[in-house]
């Protein structure tokens, strides 16, 4: 019976990271194609080398590690959920 119950631990926990992770992924996505779009946009206007080489920190850069630090976080939580599965397979 234990193992009943760590696969439906293990299913919410997947679940509830597949759900929460697809928006900052997403959002990462389109900061790197608007990131791309500039740098591309910066070369053929002839911008000054330290900008279109990426050398000063945006905003954008500073959302992505945001953006990112949440998909680890959810991420972990999809790695336990999955331990939880196989501990429950083991259980068992």
């Amino acid at each position: 019976m234990s193992n009943v119950a760590l696969w439906v631990a293990g299913i919410a926990m997947l679940a509830l990271a597949v759900l929460r992770i697809r928006a900052p992924l997403a959002r990462m996505n389109e900061l790197d194609r608007l990131s791309e779009n500039a740098k591309r946009y910066d070369s053929w206007r002839g911008a000054s080398s330290r900008t279109a080489a990426g050398g000063e920190t945006t905003g954008a850069d500073v959302m992505r590690g945001m953006l990112r630090r949440k998909v680890y976080g959810w991420a972990a939580l999809a790695v336990g959920g999955v331990v939880l599965l196989v501990v429950g397979f083991v259980v068992r």
